[in-house]
Order: structure tokens, then C-alpha cells, then sequence
């Protein structure tokens, strides 16, 4: 992983920071891990489906 990361500034709706904070929270997780984790995994899909 990165060891120099990169900061952005990103607008959310209320209700969906909500799900996303309850979800980080299921999960054992800060919420800018949340997202960081759910936009990997959504560039490995990517990733993988490009490939074929």
C-alpha cells in the first residue's frame, strides 16, 4: 500500500454518510477506511474485468 497518501475533499449526503458510518462501524473501521477500502475493492473489480 501506498506509504504517501493522497488527501481529497469529498462532499456526502447526509443519509449517506450515515449508512457509510454505520457500515464502518460494523466492520471494525473509521469511516475514510471505509471508503478507502470500498473504492479498492471497487478498482480490483475493475481491474479484473478489464483483464478478460
Amino acid at each position: 500500500m501506498d506509504k504517501d497518501k493522497k488527501s481529497i475533499l469529498l462532499r456526502l449526503s447526509p443519509s449517506l454518510y450515515k449508512e457509510l458510518a454505520s457500515w464502518a462501524e460494523d466492520d471494525f473501521r473509521s469511516i475514510n477506511s471505509q471508503i478507502e477500502y470500498l473504492l479498492t475493492q471497487a478498482v480490483n473489480k475493475r481491474t479484473k474485468s478489464n483483464d478478460k
